[in-house]
């Protein structure tokens, strides 16, 4: 007698989904690539058991996120605006001042925000990325695994 398959899809429940801790080492990687791996990790798209209403993605550290690179003239044409509220209030600044400055790990931070969906799960999967500018972590007790995501794509990397 042949197995009946079933037509119900089954969908992650939030205390059955499993959190992996990965570890990427960003030095030479270019952002835009790095970025769409790094919220496919924290959605759980790479995952079978997907579910696009529940948080099962993983924990990223990212780490040396002062050394990401942009392809061609990215890195001084680019221009990234904010407004502060006031009249005639908008700023602009481009990815070398921001990689200059004091917090260079926002460059990546915001490429990954961007590519998250807005809304609560959206910012909930934003808890779970910890990006640091040099090589230390407070992370060594979860054991992360590490992402080699230069070895993926040999466009990833720059000057590769």
């Amino acid at each position: 007698m042949p197995t009946t398959l079933s037509k119900v899809t089954p969908a992650a429940k939030p205390a059955e989904v499993v959190k992996n801790w990965l570890l990427i080492d960003a030095e030479g990687l270019v952002v835009g690539r790095l970025a769409s791996i790094i919220a496919n990790r924290l959605r759980g798209k790479h995952k079978a058991n997907y579910t696009p209403h529940v948080d099962c993605g993983d924990n990223v550290i990212v780490i040396n996120a002062e050394k990401v690179r942009f392809t061609g003239k990215k890195s001084a044409d680019k221009v990234y605006y904010r407004h502060t509220g006031h009249p005639g209030g908008i700023k602009e600044t481009t990815p070398d001042k921001i990689l200059a400055g004091r917090f260079p790990e926002r460059v990546l931070v915001k490429a990954v925000e961007r590519m998250v969906p807005r809304g609560p799960l959206g910012r909930q999967q934003m808890r779970n990325l910890r990006v640091f500018k040099g090589t230390e972590h407070p992370h060594e007790a979860q054991s992360p695994t590490v992402l080699d995501v230069a070895a993926m794509n040999s466009k990833n990397k720059v000057g590769a």
